[in-house]
């Protein structure tokens, strides 16, 4: 029988109470515990389940998943006939994920042991890796996921590295930036950095294009680092970037990168560039500069050697100015090929006196042996009558003073003041190409103009891309704009012709054997380093086109620094020899030519071989004539020394 208890109420009287009203009453207190336990963990469950299931599955991924970036394939870079400049190869790459290389715990608590030692495992890749194994320990210890150990090397040391079976240490395929012709057009061509992204040159204006779009893997991993093999693999594979296609020719443009490096040892010159373009469609065929460097082994070499010069730095074109001049005032009507002036040797404007190179007797010339013999006086007095306003005009329709529409990186426009900002010896100085900047390519632009009949048309390095179906799109072609007439530009080419073939001519050493050459030598001082006035050291050049009746090219060289530094016995040589393989090149017969061509290459030799001995003597004479006093009656004496010198007085640059 029960035993009774006793208690009081909560009025002071007292109440028996039996075990059994105990017992009850702490199971119902137990029950409530117990429900209030289960709602809280029923609620729980809910938030994890239900509530917040998708955030705990992203962080659950996290923990577990890795997903790696795939690089696409860069597109391939081709000069014109389809020859590879720049493509890319498979290579390895060697990554690890350092979670491998220290314990962990498991969200339970459970402890996981490392996968491996970093320091073994460093030791196990220094020599595959050709690296120090303290620097790998070092990374391998980092607090990363992943930290990559080698980048790009060969296909033979991933697949050993594969074959270690290392914990932690993964090897991806990438791809990795050739460049098989090595240091041809490097400059143009450019280069791209460790992660395929253009950095210079066309990689870098058409790095869009060409670089694709990445893909991605993603794994899923233990604790510890390791792959999961039966864990979620996931690829989307990267797609391949699209193909240019290039105007450059490669046999024209290896020519010419020759010629530019002989006529650098040759002529003692710093530098030297050339610009070969198509006459009519605009095409650059070469463009070369020296110095030179290879996109393959970068490191060592001066970064100026990779600026593409022929479209970034400038000089004063000198007396190849003069067919621009001499174009505006046949155009205007001031003069005609037969117009007769009288030139004296000197001529003063603005207080300042110009000279010719060599004294002579004032003499009745016209307007053609003017452009022979590249006077000086005969150009500023036709400057004269043409007047500031419409020689500033006729150049800048011709390109100066603007970038082209290239699109080049770092391509300069030029200097040319307004003729508003003339000074009073503007004028002369500026018709005969002093007072004014270029760059060579802007100078073979505007003789592409002459050639071209007068119609300008904007020069191209690209003729269009391949896509996935193989085909080439090509780029639009470019717009003409009529500069001057038809008859004015075969008035003046005729007049070029003379300043090549002509008794008086200063280009003779331009002339390339079966064809008529037309075309402009010029000499001109350097500014002074910081702009005051000129220094003592000379830019020589030559631009012209071939055949002289239908011009199918233009090739412009300018020369840094030669000696003896007039364009007559430097640049036109070089100039020959370049002509003479481009014409090769687009298969223009010589006149009188059978169906069998010559390679450029042959021709190009067999023309070095055969000037040699005139070019050496040339020089001889002309660096004695300096050397005693006077420029001499050699090369484009008779009308190339810059301004400064034959006046005493020039526009500053």
């Amino acid at each position: 029988m029960p035993r009774p208890t006793l208690r009081r109420s909560s009025r002071g009287t007292a109440v028996l109470r039996t075990d059994e009203q105990v017992a009850v009453r702490r199971i119902r207190w137990t029950l409530a515990i117990f429900a209030v336990l289960v709602l809280a963990t029923t609620a729980k469950l809910v938030e994890i389940q239900v509530l917040d299931a998708a955030d705990l599955a992203a962080v659950s991924e996290r923990q577990r998943a890795r997903t790696i970036e795939l690089p696409a394939t860069r597109g391939r870079i081709y000069d014109r006939d389809g020859d590879v400049l720049a493509t890319s190869v498979q290579a390895a790459t060697i990554y690890a994920d350092p979670r491998a290389f220290r314990s962990t715990e498991t969200p339970d608590g459970l402890e996981v042991p490392a996968a491996g030692a970093a320091g073994d495992v460093a030791a196990a890749l220094a020599p595959v890796l050709s690296q120090d194994a303290a620097t790998i320990t070092e990374r391998l210890e980092q607090d990363r996921h992943f930290v990559y150990l080698a980048r790009q090397v060969s296909h033979e040391v991933g697949e050993e590295v594969r074959s270690l079976g290392l914990p932690g240490i993964g090897v991806l395929v990438e791809p990795h930036r050739l460049y098989p012709a090595g240091p041809l057009a490097g400059q143009v061509v450019g280069f791209t950095d460790i992660d395929a992204q253009g950095l210079q040159g066309l990689e870098s204006v058409y790095d869009g294009v060409l670089s694709g779009t990445p893909g991605t893997l993603l794994l899923e991993r233990a604790p510890g680092g390791l792959d999961i093999a039966s864990g979620v693999r996931e690829l989307s594979p990267p797609a391949v970037g699209t193909d240019v296609v290039l105007s450059l020719d490669r046999e024209v443009q290896h020519v010419a990168e020759v010629a530019a490096a002989g006529a650098m040892e040759q002529y003692d010159a710093i530098g030297a560039s050339i610009v070969v373009t198509e006459v009519g469609s605009g095409d650059i065929l070469a463009m070369a500069s020296t110095p030179g460097f290879d996109p393959n082994q970068r490191g060592d070499e001066d970064p100026s050697d990779r600026r593409n010069r022929a479209v970034t730095d400038i000089f004063e074109p000198g007396s190849t100015q003069k067919a621009l001049t001499i174009a505006a005032a046949l155009e205007e009507g001031i003069v005609t090929p037969s117009t007769t002036m009288s030139v004296a040797d000197a001529i003063r404007v603005s207080g300042s006196t110009f000279t010719d190179a060599s004294s002579h007797p004032t003499s009745q010339w016209t307007v053609t042996e003017i452009m022979e013999r590249s006077s000086n006086v005969g150009t500023i007095q036709i400057a004269q009558q043409l007047g500031s306003e419409r020689l500033d005009a006729y150049l800048r329709s011709f390109g100066y003073g603007r970038p082209t529409a290239l699109g080049f990186p770092g391509e300069s426009g030029g200097l040319l003041r307004h003729h508003e900002d003339w000074w009073g010896t503007s004028l002369p100085t500026i018709a005969m190409g002093h007072g004014v900047a270029v760059s060579l390519l802007q100078l073979a632009n505007s003789y592409g103009t002459i050639a071209n009949d007068g119609v300008a048309v904007s020069p191209r390095l690209v003729r269009g891309t391949v896509g996935e179906d193989g085909r080439l799109s090509p780029v639009p072609t470019p717009l003409g704009e009529r500069v001057i007439s038809t008859t004015t530009a075969t008035s003046v080419r005729a007049m070029l012709e003379e300043a090549v073939h002509g008794e008086a001519g200063t280009g003779g050493l331009a002339q390339v054997d079966g064809y008529r050459v037309a075309g402009k030598t010029g000499t001109a001082r350097k500014p002074a380093d910081g702009g005051a006035g000129y220094s003592n050291q000379y830019i020589a050049t030559f631009v012209g086109m071939a055949p002289a009746d239908d011009p199918r090219v233009v090739v412009a060289v300018m020369i840094d620094e030669p000696w003896p530094f007039y364009g007559g016995l430097t640049a036109a040589p070089v100039f020959a020899e370049v002509m003479q393989a481009a014409l090769v090149a687009l298969r223009v017969p010589p006149e009188g030519a059978g169906d069998e061509l010559p390679t450029a290459l042959q021709l190009a030799a067999e023309h070095a071989a055969r000037i040699a001995d005139a070019e050496v003597a040339a020089a001889d004479a002309a660096a004695r004539a300096v050397l005693e006093g006077g420029p001499g009656l050699v090369g484009d004496a008779a009308g190339d020394p810059p301004a400064e010198q034959a006046a005493g007085v020039a526009d500053p640059p």
